[in-house]
């Protein structure tokens, strides 16, 4: 009897102390676990600052005790950066405290003369113009003024711009009574050269500093060029609005001497006026067997000037349209820097439906711009309903099916 007793005694012992000795490796990993300095490649991504291993010594580590703190706390300047990781949420994010504006020793020694240059400075009579209240003949004629800088490398044989700021454009937005604006450059007449500044956010006097290196452009060159800025507002629904254009023919402009700066007043775009967007010739033929539809666009004339340099980079857009509906497009090839383009492309369309009722074809007439959005010249519709020529060539070819029939459309305005 005595035997199982000291048996139980000593599994009674020995049960308690495996109970204690792995709650106490429990807290032992519990308190390396809390203490254990947080992964720098976390720490990167959550600031958005650069923290890495070599570049912290054993008093800057995260997770030091609070003696340490304490001590180091008056030591470290005011703006030196500090991550309380015991104040993180659940979602590991920091709670946004406020932050108390102190006086700098430089801000209480500065003079008023000090201060009044840089309001001088920061607020420029131009500016306050745009924000003083016009009327409505003013506003269309004020569209405020461009600062850029010219100058040509001799060395890289390059030309060189420098868009520098804009200052008193008008709000193009009338419910919060401001603009985007960013500026298209292009050198004229090949328009080889396209650059576009930055979009600067609610600012009517906006600050690009941005500079345009063109290398290969010869310095004898120079005076043949001209250069072309457009003004913008960017719009996220709908087209950017145009808010001016600056023309610069460098003829006459010397830049051996170095650097130039200079100013221009932003004008109102010009809007080319003609009593005609061009003519274009298309051929078409009705197969009725296989019901499919041949359109051949062969040329375009007369297409008026879409920029200022006064040539265009022409291409024709072609969609098929069934009851009101797109269901097709095609486009020819572009045709650069002509008002008379020859294309001869030929497009075969399969017709959804029995005959060609409820079938349209739109031509598009567009002018290729690579750094924005394609101006479009003329348009022609060809249809049932459609008037003029165009719906006396579309009577045609329903008239006499497996026949090309080809005919000079004026174009519309796009």
């Amino acid at each position: 009897d005595e035997i199982p007793t000291v048996v139980g005694i000593f599994s009674a012992f020995g049960l308690v102390f495996s109970v204690s000795l792995f709650a106490w490796i429990c807290c032992q990993r519990k308190s390396s676990k809390s203490n254990k300095t947080p992964p720098y490649k976390f720490v990167h991504v959550l600031k958005g600052v650069d923290i890495y291993p070599e570049n912290l010594n054993s008093k800057k580590k995260f997770g030091a005790d609070d003696k340490g703190e304490a001590k180091n706390k008056s030591a470290t300047p005011k703006n030196s950066l500090h991550l309380d990781l015991e104040k993180r949420d659940l979602n590991g994010n920091f709670p946004k405290t406020t932050t108390k504006m102190q006086s700098s020793p430089d801000l209480e020694n500065s003079s008023p003369k000090h201060f009044a240059e840089r309001k001088k400075d920061s607020v420029s009579p131009d500016s306050l113009k745009s924000i003083t209240s016009l009327s409505s003949e003013e506003k269309q004629d004020k569209l405020g003024t461009l600062f850029f800088s010219l100058e040509y490398n001799f060395e890289k044989k390059a030309f060189v711009v420098n868009i520098k700021e804009a200052r008193g454009l008008p709000a193009m937005d009338e419910q919060s009574m401001t603009s985007d604006p960013y500026i298209k450059m292009t050198i004229l007449p090949e328009k080889k050269h396209k650059v576009k500044t930055r979009v600067l956010r609610k600012t009517l006097d906006p600050a690009f500093d941005e500079t345009f290196t063109f290398y290969g452009i010869p310095y004898s060159q120079i005076q043949d060029l001209t250069l072309h800025f457009m003004v913008l507002s960017f719009d996220r629904f709908s087209r950017d609005d145009v808010i001016g254009e600056v023309l610069i023919p460098l003829a006459g402009i010397e830049l051996s001497e170095g650097r130039l700066l200079m100013d221009r007043e932003i004008i109102k775009r010009n809007v080319r006026k003609s009593s005609g967007r061009g003519e274009l010739l298309v051929s078409l033929c009705y197969q009725s067997t296989t019901n499919t539809l041949t359109v051949v666009v062969l040329k375009a004339r007369h297409l008026p000037k879409s920029d200022v340099s006064g040539l265009s980079d022409p291409y024709v857009k072609v969609n098929l349209y069934h009851a009101k509906k797109r269901i097709s497009k095609k486009k020819t090839h572009v045709k650069k820097c002509t008002p008379n383009a020859v294309f001869n492309e030929l497009f075969v369309f399969d017709i959804p439906c029995e005959g060609l009722d409820d079938i349209s074809i739109e031509f598009l007439v567009l002018d290729s711009d690579r750094g924005s959005r394609n101006e479009v010249i003329g348009r022609l519709t060809l249809g049932s309903s459609a008037e003029g020529t165009g719906g006396e060539h579309w009577k045609e070819i329903c008239e006499y099916p497996r026949r090309q029939i080809a005919k000079w459309h004026m174009l519309c305005d796009g």
